[in-house]
């Protein structure tokens, strides 16, 4: 069986498409605490390392295939300096240069295929680093094909864009064609939208009332927060699929008086018969996006958010506080589109027809 090495793993859900596409996930990386405790309570035969990736060498990470090779080293280095959602409050974020401790385990693991997730901004505002990671895994004999895909053109329930970098050694690693478009041309089936993916859930109780019945994992996580009257205001003046334009100048904030300026999703509802909008590590909370629910008067739970990024409906999230378990969801890499795009290097692994030899 093929193996991979997963690094800055989060809560797995990179693992899962891995796994999904047949790769044997022999180790991951991982220093935050709810996170690894998450990565573990779902892949525990996987070698997990609970530390910095700066502090992970190859070797250590080699020894744990059994053959002494690794096929797929893929990761999402953290990416929130280049993100739009907070690059306008950010200066440095010293995270950004973990791009570049990849390309260092590239060169010691020196990996069949490298797979490399991002936000967009990475080609963009991130581009002098990004330049860096591209002209050093170059000189390794890696052949980079890299894009910007919408998750939702590979069936997942979300408009989400992501960055997505795929490089052979020695031979080219193909992007992945989409299968589903906004209106279905070309043959393609239509995006999924949030009915297909929370249509059936029942109304979830509160986090409170889940501490009676022994926490929110007792319930699988289909809880909500306790809103405040003014944030249930807010609620019940939004419309669905429209953003807080539409709740009367009275009930916003006075950060958000001004239409023009602003995020236009906060404060809003979802449509039932619309695709999602990217869940964030702020998926519960009104005032950080567009996560109120069509008709109840809430936002999406935990476990709604976790299958909007296609997390499976038993995956256990391993920590007692909403905040830790909305950001292993929020970051995360939609479970459905990693493993299309570990499918992807599967094929090319199978298919290449002078593989690098140690």
């Amino acid at each position: 069986m093929l193996t991979a090495v997963d690094l800055f793993a989060g809560g797995g859900g990179l693992t899962v498409g891995l796994k999904s596409a047949g790769f044997s996930v022999r180790a991951a990386v991982e220093i935050e605490p709810h996170a690894f405790s998450t990565y573990k309570a779902n892949h525990p035969e996987v070698q997990a390392f609970k530390q910095d990736v700066r502090t992970v060498d190859g070797a250590s990470l080699l020894k744990c295939s059994p053959s002494g090779i690794v096929d797929l080293l893929a990761g999402c280095p953290p990416c929130q300096g280049f993100s739009s959602l907070t690059s306008k409050y950010r200066r440095v974020d010293p995270r950004n240069e973990l791009v570049l401790e990849m390309a260092r385990l590239v060169e010691e693991i020196k990996p069949r295929i490298v797979m490399m997730e991002n936000v967009p901004g990475l080609a963009k505002k991130g581009k002098p680093l990004f330049d860096q990671f591209l002209q050093a895994i170059g000189r390794l004999g890696y052949r980079p094909n890299w894009g910007v895909l919408q998750v939702a053109d590979f069936g997942v329930p979300q408009s989400r864009r992501r960055l997505v970098l795929l490089a052979g050694r020695e031979f080219e690693v193909p992007l992945p064609e989409p299968t589903h478009s906004r209106t279905g041309q070309h043959g393609r089936e239509k995006w999924r939208t949030l009915h297909d993916a929370i249509g059936k859930m029942p109304s979830p109780g509160t986090a409170a009332d889940s501490a009676k019945q022994g926490g929110p994992q007792s319930v699988n996580w289909h809880v909500v927060r306790t809103l405040t009257q003014k944030n249930l205001d807010r609620l019940r003046a939004a419309k669905p699929g429209e953003s807080w334009v539409s709740i009367p100048a009275a009930l916003r904030p006075d950060c958000h008086q001004d239409v023009r300026a602003g995020f236009s999703n906060v404060y809003g509802r979802m449509a039932w018969d619309q695709v999602p909008v990217t869940i964030t590590a702020g998926c519960t909370t009104p005032s950080k996006g567009r996560f109120g629910h069509p008709d109840e008067d809430r936002t999406i739970s935990i476990r709604e958010a976790a299958l909007i990024q296609t997390f499976p409906r038993d995956y256990i999230f391993d920590t007692p506080y909403m905040e830790y378990a909305a950001g292993i969801i929020g970051n995360a890499l939609p479970c459905e589109f990693a493993s299309i795009v570990s499918r992807q290097c599967m094929t090319a692994i199978l298919n290449a027809t002078t593989l690098p030899q140690e």
